[in-house]
This record gives structure tokens, C-alpha cells and sequence, in this order.
């Protein structure tokens, strides 16, 4: 039997992200003006917000305008290495 591959994305297109941290005040600001650096144009109206039920961490959801996987490496290194999210996904 052959492993199942995970469907092909075809860039261009509009690309989901959620980015995991701890919650603090200015957490959202912070997610939203990373992803601007890297995909500018985030409609922050569209942008939602979920605290764990302890409210020690917060899960941003937001999309983007992806043009492809280089684009998505450099976003998701930059969140990571700022030391405030644990996961993006």
C-alpha cells in the first residue's frame, strides 16, 4: 500500500492560519502586524479570538493572501522565533 499523501495546495489562494501563544493584551496586535509584514491586507474584522478555559493561552484564527509555501515558512519562522507562540498551525 502506498502512504496517503496530503492534498496539494495551489497557490495562489486564500490559506487559513491559526497562531497559538499566551494570552496577553496586545497578543492580536502583534499576530496581526507579523502576518502584515509578510502578507499585507489582513481584514482585522475577520480576525477571531478563543481563550483556553484557563485563559493562560489564546488562539488567533485569521486568513491570509497566500502566494506559496516560501511565503508561509518565512511567516510561521518570524511568529516562533518572537518567543510568544507556541503553535501555528
Amino acid at each position: 500500500m502506498s502512504d496517503p499523501k496530503a492534498p496539494k495546495i495551489e497557490f495562489p489562494c486564500d490559506y487559513l492560519i491559526k497562531v497559538i501563544g499566551d494570552s496577553a493584551p496586545d497578543f492580536v496586535e502583534f499576530v496581526v502586524s507579523v502576518v502584515e509584514g509578510h502578507a499585507p491586507g489582513v481584514d482585522e474584522n475577520k480576525v477571531t479570538v478563543k481563550d483556553s478555559s484557563g485563559g493562560r493561552f489564546a488562539s488567533v484564527n485569521l486568513t491570509i493572501w497566500c502566494t506559496g509555501e516560501p511565503q508561509l515558512k518565512a511567516l510561521f519562522a518570524d511568529l516562533k522565533a518572537s518567543g510568544r507562540v507556541h503553535m501555528v498551525l
